[in-house]
């Protein structure tokens, strides 16, 4: 069975179509499509507070043209969420109603706390041993969601409004960081050593520039080398240096000071980079619930 997974960030819209399959007991996401549109509604919802028009008809025209590849892949099961921006958009609900009417789909705004369940809900398809504590850390354009895991049950878990584009804008407050600080000393044990997994397509990226092979671990020493090359260039020079998109020529550098703070606070200097996200949960999330 064929599911499609809609994610609306704060800086992509991305479409997921895949299906749930075994290798053994283990269970794994075989991506048919993966389609990305950098739709960048951070730009306006965190200097404006709301979404344009003219950013809701490409917004209508990115869902139109995810519905249509859907379709061509013979989707049974089609969810679109929408994260940190639409959350925060003052106009998010006419926008999300906008969209309805105009192409049929339905947009969940989820809280924090649903888009962290759904991104460490992915975890159950990754194949490493659970019961040794784990953390894990999604940096998005908006927010950033830390869960910590110990003996196979979530510990604790948290979304903090830091993310990239918030922070291009310079819409970071300092409590922020000491609210990250405090939380990590209240919730995870430092006598006890947990690994860390880093998500989303910023840490992806990064791991890819470094030149490490899948399962490799990216070390803090790696990341402060390219964070301090990146910082020399402009996002043109990043573009043609690093082979990187426009929208996350400008976006990296913010998500590896995020990654590297969380990293320091948390006194861990390798971090695991899975390469799943929240698409990859909503579809495992939708075929747990066709399961009964």
């Amino acid at each position: 069975m064929k599911f499609g997974a809609i994610d609306i960030g704060t800086n992509a819209a991305r479409l997921l179509v895949g299906e749930v399959c075994y290798d053994g007991d283990h269970a794994y996401v075989k991506k048919h499509s993966y389609s990305r549109i950098p739709l960048r509604l951070g730009d306006e919802v965190f200097d404006e507070g709301r979404i344009s028009k003219k950013k809701t008809e490409q917004f209508i025209d990115c869902i139109q043209a995810f519905k249509l590849i859907a379709h061509i892949f013979e989707v049974e099961q089609l969810r679109a969420v929408a994260t940190s921006a639409m959350r925060e958009a003052k106009n998010g609900q006419k926008v999300q109603e906008k969209i309805k009417q105009k192409t049929g789909v339905n947009i969940e705004i989820i809280s924090g706390q649903t888009e962290a369940e759904l991104i460490f809900g992915t975890f159950f398809l990754v194949d490493f041993d659970k019961s040794h504590p784990f953390i894990v850390i999604d940096v998005g354009g908006g927010s950033t969601e830390i869960s910590v895991f110990e003996n196979g049950q979530k510990r604790a878990s948290r979304s903090f409004e830091i993310g990239t584009i918030r922070a291009l804008k310079g819409k970071v407050s300092k409590k922020i960081w000491t609210d990250i600080s405090t939380w990590i000393v209240a919730e995870v044990d430092a006598s006890i050593p947990h690994r860390l997994f880093g998500t989303g397509g910023n840490i992806n990226k990064i791991h890819k520039i470094v030149g490490l092979k899948d399962k490799d671990a990216l070390s803090s020493s790696k990341m402060n080398t390219l964070l301090h090359q990146l910082e020399k260039l402009t996002v043109e020079e990043r573009i043609d240096q690093f082979q990187l998109k426009p929208d996350r020529a400008d976006v990296i550098v913010p998500a590896l000071e995020i990654y590297l703070f969380v990293m320091k606070q948390l006194g861990i200097q390798q971090i695991s980079v899975p390469k799943i996200g929240l698409s990859d949960g909503m579809i495992y999330d939708m075929y747990q619930k066709s399961q009964g």
